[in-house]
């Protein structure tokens, strides 16, 4: 139904811009760097009911704030990540 462009941009730039977000979701010098390497050919969610708190297979690489939190399938030990002041109340 979409294309793998229009998946990424919807989960990234237009829902951030929902947010009231304007210096993530899109890749610009002096934006926030959340990005998400992934295989289309083999991501795949690995959690059931029984054992929800699966880490999904085919994303070896993931950077937060611009510091790679996975590398190649490995967690890095790094969290940069931050809590975001957003508002939802609009």
């Amino acid at each position: 139904m979409f294309t793998w462009q229009e998946i990424i941009r919807h989960m990234s730039t237009v829902a951030y811009r929902r947010l009231g977000q304007f210096d993530r979701g899109i890749i610009r010098p002096g934006m926030f760097a959340d990005l998400v390497v992934f295989d289309p050919e083999k991501v795949r969610d690995t959690a059931t009911f029984e054992n929800p708190r699966q880490y999904p297979e085919g994303i070896p690489y993931v950077a937060v704030n611009g510091v790679l939190v996975k590398d190649n399938g490995v967690h890095t030990g790094a969290l940069p990540g931050r809590v975001l002041n957003l508002d939802i109340a609009q």
